[in-house]
């Protein structure tokens, strides 16, 4: 998995709901977190919905599914997410995941707007994803909510 402080590679991917972008378009308007996932991953169901309560802040979160398009509507409809979705194609040999090094899922990665990684993370840490929060601007957590501190991918 490409470490903090590394160029990140631009991709091409299609988004789920039609047409393509390109990390190069999605930075144009500033820092971006890009996360990797899978349907059938628990630490995914469990991450994607709390990254979900971040949409609308000051860091755009774009989700990046390892499945296809039907699987990944399947994944939306069991699990309450609406953040932008693309698609990181099996039959194109995960293109984005493949540039990521990316190992484990969920993989989080926040891009500044020069493409230099600034923070990673590879499983459900809630230290991260509370700074997340807080760069967002946005309440991730509701107090009181039990919230695991740690889940591997």
């Amino acid at each position: 998995m490409l470490k903090a402080g590394r160029t990140a590679p631009d991709f091409m991917l299609e988004r789920l709901e039609g047409g393509r972008v390109s990390l190069r378009e999605i930075l144009r308007e500033g820092p971006a977190a890009v996360v990797f996932f899978k349907a059938g991953c628990p630490t995914c169901q469990l991450a994607l919905p709390f990254l979900d309560r971040l949409r609308g802040g000051s860091l755009p979160i774009y989700a990046v599914s390892q499945d296809n398009a039907a699987r990944t509507r399947e994944f939306l409809r069991l699990f309450p997410v609406r953040l932008p979705v693309l698609l990181d194609a099996a039959a194109e040999g995960y293109p984005a995941s493949s540039a990521y090094g990316i190992e484990h899922v969920p993989s989080l990665f926040v891009i500044e707007a020069g493409r230099t990684i600034s923070e990673t993370c590879e499983v459900f840490d809630r230290r991260v994803y509370d700074g997340l929060a807080r760069r967002a601007g946005k309440a991730m957590f509701a107090p009181g909510e039990p919230v695991p501190a740690y889940k591997p991918g």
